[in-house]
């Protein structure tokens, strides 16, 4: 019997993912300092789009040169005015496309801004310069000594944005899709998850306004439905948008106001939504060890309710919108897995990010149906971690330790050198 990962995936803008499975965005670190696309960033999606996936989603483009989230992260320099008035920019972006599309799946990018989780070092902006957010709440990396002591030299105290600072951002938004879509990228997707702006004014933990923007969860949606609404009436109507939520963003105690969220999204016409946290690899989201430790006991208790959460909170979705397309991301290694996810009707489409920086053409090992169950797969291991680190109570860094080994992954890809998965 057919796989129903073969399955074609039709959006409503009529934009066709071929199959089920969709290549999530990472964090390539390769935009180099004129924050463009370069040849080997342009290398990597050229063999991404041999992989067999049903959709490619890039990384972050970030929309506003000087908050990027990352100092080597693509960004629009400035205004956009249209395709006539920036040949070169569109030319240079159009690369980018065709590398992503030429061998068949449609492309899309993700678009974002960092608000106030923008490095100090990242972006044009100075580095003694605020960042911007919904309101004027630090960052925290965490509660230990270290972590309240290296954020504040990390990440600047931010300012609570103005009715011209959001009009501007607004703007940056719909400029940046714009441009997309006349460099002929398929759409783009809103980032509205992992603590970026669009998400601090969805979130009531950094979002304490008190005008349009603030109070209901109704209000804390209008940041992004105006970028939605504005971004319509200047692309395309087969141009994609789509979001990325992150479960793991929000908590039980706002699960109705992000569920009120989402079907203000699906009434402004989103295309897709993609719900990334917590893993689909074993369906039970539980740990198989016999005997565990009882630090693995606390750590699994921990990881089995923020599963239950993410599942809880993929199920409502389904449920509450059936017509909405649904994208899962989150620990995808095998065929079962994925099939797993189709066959409980918790998603339309399977997001795929780590194993596709080790295996560009993941995507067709698992739609090959000559290969048995049991090879279907790529397990990976924790990523190392240079001595000493561990000591370190920093939780950011473990995060960081892992974005930043599959971004070498990436990078060996571009540069047409052999890649390696992290041992178990």
């Amino acid at each position: 019997m057919a796989s129903s990962l073969s399955d074609p995936v039709k959006l409503p803008c009529g934009v066709v993912f071929p199959n089920r499975l969709v290549k999530a965005a990472m964090a390539e670190l390769m935009a180099g300092s004129e924050h463009t696309p370069t040849p080997e960033l342009i290398e990597v999606y050229n063999q991404w789009g041999q992989g067999g996936w049903g959709a490619i989603l890039t990384g972050n483009v970030q929309v506003d040169i000087n908050h990027l989230g990352s100092p080597f992260d693509p960004a629009l320099h400035g205004e956009y005015t249209g395709k006539d008035n920036n040949f070169l920019l569109v030319e240079t972006w159009s690369k980018y496309a065709e590398a992503c599309q030429q061998h068949g799946p449609p492309s899309i990018v993700q678009i974002c801004h960092p608000g106030r989780q923008s490095f100090r070092i990242a972006g044009n902006r100075g580095i003694f310069a605020s960042t911007i957010a919904p309101s004027p709440i630090p960052l925290v990396m965490g509660d230990g000594f270290l972590e309240r002591l290296l954020s504040p030299l990390l990440f600047p105290a931010p300012r609570e944005m103005t009715q011209a600072d959001i009009d501007t951002v607004t703007r940056q938004f719909v400029d940046t899709a714009r441009l997309m879509a006349d460099s002929g990228f398929s759409g783009v997707q809103l980032h509205g998850a992992h603590g970026y702006l669009i998400d601090q004014f969805l979130n009531p933990k950094t979002n304490h306004r008190t005008d349009a923007y603030g109070g209901s969860a109704q209000n804390r949606s209008k940041f992004v439905l105006d970028i939605l609404k504005q971004t319509r009436a200047v692309v395309p109507s087969t141009f994609c948008i789509g979001i990325k939520l992150n479960s793991a963003d929000h908590s039980s105690a706002t699960f109705e106001d992000t569920m009120t969220q989402i079907g203000l999204l699906v009434s402004a016409g989103i295309d897709f939504l993609e719900v990334s946290g917590g893993t689909y690899e074993d369906p039970k989201m539980m740990s198989t060890k016999t005997h565990p430790s009882e630090e693995e006991k606390s750590k699994s208790s921990r990881t089995a309710a923020r599963e239950a959460f993410f599942l809880e909170f993929a199920t409502a979705v389904r449920t509450r919108y059936p017509s909405l397309v649904l994208m899962l991301t989150g620990g995808f290694r095998t065929r079962a897995g994925a099939e797993a996810a189709l066959r409980q009707n918790a998603c339309d489409l399977v997001g795929i990010a780590r194993p596709a920086a080790v295996d560009t053409r993941f995507a067709r090992l698992l739609l090959d149906e000559s290969v048995a169950e049991e090879e279907a797969r790529l397990p990976l291991g924790k990523a190392p971690a240079p001595w000493g680190v561990g000591w370190i109570p920093i939780r950011i860094l473990g995060a960081g330790l892992e974005s930043s080994y599959y971004a070498g992954q990436i990078k060996r890809i571009g540069k047409g050198l052999k890649t390696f998965a992290p041992g178990l």
